[in-house]
């Protein structure tokens, strides 16, 4: 076995910006204005068995240059020069939240370390 890396890799953060691309909303969105159907030849999504056939999103242009993204993470996401560790409640007062403003199953970014 291999010593781990000190960084994360590439291989890695392109998997969990894939994962937010598949569950995105605007990926959805795509789907649903072209019905489920291939834009080239018609086809339409189907999960009948025997004849299943998937739909992909396609990005036409591509994605942008994959160094430009994987360099942005790390810099403004992964910087540990950046990084501090805090308590709940020091995390939550840097962020201008108290436990009195949190909404239990609404999205806050106060203490997940974000």
């Amino acid at each position: 076995m291999g010593k781990k890396m000190e960084y994360t890799p590439n291989g890695k953060i392109k998997a969990a910006l894939r994962m937010v691309f598949l569950r995105s909303r605007e990926r959805a969105k795509r789907l649903k204005a072209d019905g489920y159907c291939c834009q080239r030849c018609g086809i339409k999504q189907s999960k009948a068995k025997g004849r299943e056939v998937k739909v992909e999103v396609h990005h036409r242009d591509g994605v942008c240059n994959w160094a430009e993204i994987y360099e942005a993470v790390r810099k403004n996401l992964l910087n540990v020069e950046e990084m501090e560790t805090l308590c709940a409640g020091c995390h939550d007062k840097e962020h201008g939240t108290d436990e009195a403003t949190k909404v239990i199953g609404k999205n806050h970014v106060g203490s997940t370390g974000l």
